[in-house]
């Protein structure tokens, strides 16, 4: 198992969180089973920006993101170099340190 720490966030996880994930499984997938509810306006279709995160530590096990995932990226709030959509970001076998960025740009907030 792979641990994903995420960063404490005012309205998703005040105290931060550490979680479990499977080879395999994207980080959102991972954040969702845990009770972390990161927006996805898209249903993780990889058509929007809300499930954007920055990631930490551990961005390098990743697999490089597609052509679809950086041209989103490109309209992320808040883009940094380590930036990934978490809902293609596949976790490996190397831990990570997550940030959720305190806003996206989506104007209303989906209720999953």
């Amino acid at each position: 198992m792979t641990k994903i720490t995420f960063l404490p966030h005012a309205e998703i996880c005040p105290e931060g969180a550490e979680v479990e994930a499977e080879p395999g499984e994207t980080i959102i997938e991972a954040a969702m089973r845990n009770g972390i509810v990161i927006e996805h306006a898209c249903e993780m279709s990889c058509a929007c920006t809300t499930c954007h995160v920055v990631l930490r530590q551990g961005f390098d096990s990743l697999e490089p993101a597609e052509e679809t995932e950086e041209d989103l990226l490109d309209k992320a709030w808040g883009l940094e170099p380590t930036s990934r959509l978490s809902c293609q970001a596949v976790v490996e076998d190397q831990d990570l340190v997550v940030e959720i960025p305190k806003y996206t740009i989506n104007l209303e907030k989906e209720r999953h």
